[in-house]
C-alpha cells in the first residue's frame, strides 16, 4: 500500500461483507458466500492482520504511555 491511491488488500471483499451484514432483511446465505470470498482473498494474499486507518498510531501511543 506504499503507492498513493493503492487499495488496501481484500478491501472489496471486506466492504461487501460489512455491507451485507447491515442489510435488512439479513441474507445469511449471501453473507456466508461473501465471508468465504474474503477468506479466500486473505489466504491468497497471506494477510495476517487487518487494522483501521490511524489504528496503528493509536496503539503506538498507548504502548508509549505504558512504558
Amino acid at each position: 500500500m506504499g503507492e498513493s491511491g493503492a487499495k488496501p488488500v481484500c478491501a472489496e471483499e471486506s466492504l461487501a461483507l460489512l455491507n451485507c451484514v447491515t442489510q435488512s432483511p439479513f441474507d445469511e446465505d449471501k453473507c456466508l458466500r461473501l465471508l468465504h470470498s474474503l477468506r479466500d482473498c486473505v489466504l491468497a494474499k497471506k494477510v495476517k492482520k487487518f487494522s483501521l486507518a490511524g489504528q496503528e498510531k493509536q496503539e503506538t501511543k498507548s504502548i508509549d504511555k505504558k512504558a
